[in-house]
């Protein structure tokens, strides 16, 4: 029997999800590390769990390290110290360090939870990514912009899912951005040439440094461009077949990367652009499962649960390889403005062309807020045998669905 104890700040519907198919899996006994109280998990939960923590903020490591000591007298001996928030990879793998638990350590989860650093490892092994500048001064800012010109990223070091990253294409973007991070002269950031050409994702699993398994996505428009630009309307797509030459240098490119950041066992989540020429460029690393519904997408296009699958890769060092038997389209519906959903216009006629292909959708509610994420107010996935099938229906999806908002009174 393994022990594993789970670390979620709060049992939020995609976080309780990869818990309990962990929590589920035979020879596993899992406790979980939360903000939250007991009295807040689901009834689910209290049922599957071996047991719980509650701590004040489960990204402090000595908190994490104090709460995983405590829980031995329900567990006995903790095996293993997960989570899949990009946040806790750090202070997980500090407290894996301090209580000698196998799994990730402290230096590979700053090469992958740095941006900074990571470009450095990548560009020190020859491999191609982002030029790239940590800056903290407006010279430093000024001359990374002299040396590489426009466009440029500007991004925290330790963002995650686009968060706080902003493009910057003329002198006055640059100034501006300029203005709004001097208000904090502490804030350091890193600076980063945009790259151009169509952005994926290689997401993989990893068992002692060697990449067993990958699958490919395409976001159309990179993600970037949707913060950008808050009418837009956008998609990921899983085609079903990747093994065409267009992915050669990437098969070669992803897994050498996860090697030199020290990945050793663990599902990554990387976005690389293939550039006009062809040629491939690593834009950035996580070393636990994507967001955005890829998780369920994956799933989807090889016929398993990816959950269950992620919880014995981490938990029991085992992964099934399957092959991609379905493409997977999902189009992310964003209303435009602010405010509060007033209405979701199209659906019957949606759910009559293409209800047949819909395997997973969340449509946004009346009343709700209006998002804050790039992911917009809801979602539809699709799955077909055919790519140009699933690239139609997101077609007739994205044109067919629109959601209305109305400013708040």
């Amino acid at each position: 029997m393994v022990a594993a104890v789970f670390v979620a700040p709060y049992l939020l519907d995609a976080t309780a999800r990869f818990v309990l198919s962990a929590a589920r899996l035979p020879g596993v006994r899992l406790a979980v590390i939360t903000m939250d109280p007991v009295e807040k998990l689901s009834r689910e939960a209290r049922a599957a769990l071996a047991g719980h923590w509650q701590v004040s903020d489960a990204l402090d490591p000595q908190q994490l390290v104090d709460a995983v000591r405590g829980l031995r007298a329900q567990l006995g001996p903790v095996d293993r110290l997960i989570g899949v928030l990009e946040q806790l990879q750090v202070p997980l793998a500090q407290a894996r360090d301090a209580l000698g638990i196998e799994g990730m350590d402290e230096v590979t989860a700053r090469n992958v939870r740095d941006k900074s650093q990571m470009k450095s490892v990548l560009r020190a092994a020859g491999l191609p990514c982002a030029r790239h500048q940590l800056v903290s001064r407006t010279q430093e800012a000024l001359d990374f912009r002299a040396e590489v010109g426009f466009p440029l990223v500007a991004k925290p070091p330790d963002g995650a899912g686009a968060k706080a990253t902003y493009r910057l294409d003329t002198d006055a973007d640059f100034a501006s951005w300029l203005r709004a991070v001097q208000a904090d002269p502490g804030e350091v950031w890193l600076l980063e040439e945009f790259l151009t050409g169509r952005e994926h994702t290689f997401d993989s699993a990893t068992i002692d440094g060697t990449t067993i398994w990958s699958s490919i996505s395409q976001y159309q428009p990179p993600p970037l461009e949707v913060l950008r630009t808050p009418w837009v309307q956008w998609t990921v797509v899983l085609p079903r077949d990747i093994s065409g030459p267009e992915y050669d240098q990437i098969k070669a490119v992803g897994p050498r990367t996860l090697e030199v950041l020290g990945v050793q066992t663990a599902f990554s989540h990387m976005e690389w652009f293939q550039r006009p020429d062809g040629s491939v460029a690593v834009s950035e690393v996580g070393a636990r499962p994507p967001g955005a519904q890829l998780a369920s997408m994956i799933g989807f296009s090889h016929d398993f649960d990816f959950y269950s699958m992620w919880g014995r890769l981490v938990i029991l060092d085992r992964f099934e390889p399957r092959d991609r038997v379905y493409a997977t389209g999902t189009a992310y519906l964003r209303g435009m403005g602010r405010g509060r959903v007033r209405a979701v216009h199209g659906v019957e006629e949606v759910q009559r062309r293409v209800g047949h292909l819909v395997v997973d959708a969340k449509l946004p509610r009346l009343g709700q807020p209006a998002s804050s994420s790039y992911e917009g107010e809801g979602f539809v996935t699709v799955r077909h045998e055919d790519t140009a099938v699933v690239r139609e229906a997101l077609d007739l999806i994205l044109s067919g669905l629109r959601v209305e908002l109305i400013e708040n009174d």
